[in-house]
C-alpha cells in the first residue's frame, strides 16, 4: 500500500520484509561501528539438542564494543524447569567474556522470564508498560566482570554507571 509521495521517493507501508530487514540492519551496523569505532559485531548462538537431534533450548545474541546481548531464549516445554535455561545464558556469557565482554543485556516480557534474569543476577535497569494485556517489558544488565563482590557491589556499579539516565514508561 502507498501511504505517500514525492516526485523522486514513495512511502509504502506493507507485511514483514526480509529484504528491507537486511537492508536496516548493515546500514545501522555500518553508523553504530563508524560512530564508535567497535567493528567487531558478531552472532551469538547457543544450541541444545536431544538424542534425536530435536531442539531442546537454544538462545541467540551477539556481541559487539565489549557488550553482549541476548535477543532470544527459548526452553521446549517438555524440557523447562531442568534448569536449560541458566546453562543457556551461563554459556552465552563464557562465550561473551572469551570474546572480550564486559556486560550483557537483555529484556524480557513481565508473563516471560524477568525472575529467572534476576536469578541468573541481572539488575533490572527500567521497565515499560504498553504490552498487549497490560504487561512489562523489563529491561536487564549484567557486569561480567565484576560480580564477584555480589548482588550489592554491582548494584553499586550499575547505579554509578547509569546515574544520569532516565527510565520512560510508555
Amino acid at each position: 500500500m502507498t501511504t505517500g509521495h514525492s516526485e523522486d521517493a514513495s512511502l509504502r507501508v506493507g507485511a514483514e520484509d526480509p529484504a528491507l530487514s537486511t537492508r536496516l540492519s548493515e546500514e545501522l551496523t555500518a553508523f553504530n561501528n563508524d560512530a564508535t569505532g567497535a567493528h567487531d559485531d558478531r552472532g551469538l548462538s547457543v544450541r541444545v539438542t536431544d538424542e534425536a537431534g530435536e531442539l531442546v533450548a537454544g538462545l541467540v545474541g551477539w556481541t559487539w564494543g565489549g557488550c553482549a546481548g541476548i535477543s532470544e531464549v527459548w526452553v521446549r516445554a517438555d524440557r523447562r524447569h531442568e534448569g536449560w535455561g541458566a546453562r543457556l545464558v551461563r554459556a552465552a556469557e563464557d562465550e561473551a567474556v572469551a570474546r572480550g565482554c564486559t556486560s550483557m543485556i537483555v529484556s524480557s516480557m513481565s508473563f516471560q522470564a524477568p525472575g529467572f534474569y534476576r536469578r541468573q543476577g541481572y539488575l533490572e535497569t527500567g521497565s515499560g508498560g504498553g504490552i498487549p494485556g497490560g504487561h512489562t517489558r523489563h529491561h536487564f544488565f549484567k557486569d561480567l566482570g565484576r560480580t564477584e563482590g555480589g548482588p550489592r557491589d554491582q548494584e553499586r556499579f550499575v547505579e554509578s554507571r547509569w546515574a544520569n539516565t532516565t527510565t520512560l514508561s510508555l
